[in-house]
């Protein structure tokens, strides 16, 4: 008996396969662009996503020499708050609009300035964010007034694999918290925002538990798939919350820190729980309870940036090699290359290297950028413990975890001990375990996450580099309010430069 894992990532969509006992098979990759059309701006054609996961699918059957009548089930982790529009013929209408575009600054605005701070976290536990799903439609509704009118169907990324698969049109509520529309203490669509944006509950998609049965797939699209038998689709999760259960994060005091395109602080606990501030997302949590998560937008894509526009012809290797042989030099990296979330919300912020002299080296400018993303992931933490939310362990997923480097520097930036475990799957193992529990071939999802992940090693932070590092995390605090003037005057001029 397989279960399929899909992960719907931004720039690849991953297919994991286990068996019954939580034993990895095997998995394929296949990669996808992601489109600027303009500054801030980034899209995605939905039929790249369906098209590599059908070929990622019957690749990794073929690959691994899985029978076409052996998969139970399948289940999904997607990117989250990208906006899916169709029409009344189930056709796409625009080009999805990503979690990372930034375009919707105003309609954030309307959105606040509508509710107020306090009814907008009553109504959807969190505040109006670029990112999010409802902004979108807002400004859809205000600069594409002939695409609004011809939505029929709205959904996130992931949920329109799902309808490929299946017909149905159907979500999880821990991907559902991402849109600001979902009441998320009472894992119900929201009234209020739904009226205020102007679209009825129709148009959404049916909200379900992430471990439960949402449909199977069809006839069709398995002659597509080149499979046979009854497969059940299982809700699946938001990427994060799917990353936390391939972490096994389902308890409280264990976070999962995820080092990929973005970097993400995600932290289960049993009750809801809002940030006074509302910066920290107050989302549902794939195990049917709930998640505090704080992000940053460029986290990995930093190094990738720095790597691949700024010192082309050198290796992620021979750069981190020559960072490794660094030591930190009091430059300070600011990682907002797209702007910032967490702690601050802010399209206009904008990265920067401070503290150059003469006699900087490339190495330490490499260090200074893992460093950043590091301090980037702290303002997060400290959060965290703001509001009581217990640290007991942290735990490390996406690309960035494959350096040594850069974990021994978060466990000297946060001062903590950081857990390896068994997998680096994170998401992918995730929807794998929930296609496993909605199947009913694992018990539970704790029960899934204590008997497949397990922790094989302990990094230990320097003390020496600990109290360095907090010195450091004072000043770099300190930068975003210093610069708040000089991001939003740059703004400004990159407008007007012809």
């Amino acid at each position: 008996m397989i279960l399929l894992g899909i992960d719907l990532g931004t720039s690849s969509v991953k297919i994991l396969a286990i068996d019954e006992r939580g034993n990895i098979i095997g998995d394929v990759s296949k990669d996808y662009p992601v489109n600027y059309p303009r500054d801030n701006w980034a899209e995605q054609n939905p039929e790249d996503w369906w098209i590599n996961t059908r070929e990622g699918i019957k690749e990794l059957t073929q690959k691994f020499s899985i029978a076409s009548n052996s998969i139970r089930a399948v289940s999904f982790s997607g990117q989250m708050h990208g906006l899916v529009a169709l029409d009344g013929n189930n056709e796409v209408l625009t080009p999805a609009i990503l979690w990372c575009d930034q375009r919707t600054y105003e309609e954030c605005e309307d959105i606040t300035n509508f509710f107020g701070k306090e009814k907008l976290t009553q109504y959807v536990g969190n505040k109006a964010l670029t990112g999010f799903t409802a902004p979108k439609i807002l400004w859809l509704k205000k600069n594409k007034r002939d695409v609004f009118d011809k939505i029929k169907h709205i959904l996130l990324p992931k949920d329109y694999i799902r309808f490929k698969l299946t017909g149905d049109f159907a979500t999880d509520v821990s991907d559902a918290s991402g849109m600001l529309l979902l009441d998320v203490k009472n894992r119900s669509w929201s009234k209020e925002m739904l009226e205020f944006i102007g679209i009825k509950e129709s148009v959404l998609p049916v909200l379900y538990e992430s471990y439960e049965v949402t449909g199977k797939v069809t006839e069709e699209a398995k002659r597509e798939l080149g499979l046979k038998g009854e497969i059940l689709v299982i809700a699946g999760a938001g990427d994060q919350a799917a990353g936390a259960i391939g972490t096994g994060a389902v308890e409280d005091g264990i976070v999962s820190v995820n080092l990929g395109t973005s970097g993400v602080v995600f932290a289960a606990h049993d009750e809801f729980a809002v940030d006074r501030e509302n910066r920290l997302h107050a989302f549902c949590h794939a195990n049917g309870k709930y998640h505090s998560m704080g992000v940053m937008l460029s986290a990995a894509s930093c190094l990738k940036w720095w790597v691949e526009e700024v010192n082309r012809g050198m290796t992620f290797d021979q750069l981190l090699e020559e960072a490794k042989g660094s030591q930190s030099s009091g430059v300070v990296f600011l990682p907002y290359l797209f702007g910032e979330r967490t702690p601050y919300s802010d399209p206009d912020a904008r990265g920067c290297f401070i503290g150059l002299s003469i006699n900087t080296t490339r190495g330490e400018m490499t260090r200074a950028v893992l460093e950043g993303v590091a301090f980037g992931l702290k303002d997060s933490l400290e959060i965290l413990k703001d509001i009581n939310i217990p640290i007991k362990e942290i735990r490390v997923i996406g690309g960035g975890a494959k350096s040594p480097l850069w974990k021994q520097i978060l466990a000297d930036v946060f001062g903590a001990i950081i857990a390896e475990i068994n997998t680096t799957q994170g998401g992918a193992l995730g929807a794998a375990i929930l296609a496993g529990v909605g199947a009913g071939v694992f018990q539970s999802i704790n029960v899934a996450c204590s008997n497949i992940i397990k922790v094989t090693n302990h990094i230990e932070s320097n003390r020496k580099n600990v109290e360095c590092y907090k010195r450091i995390y004072k000043l770099y605090s300190k930068l975003y309010h210093s610069l708040y003037d000089w991001f939003k005057a740059s703004a400004k001029v990159k407008d007007e430069v012809v």
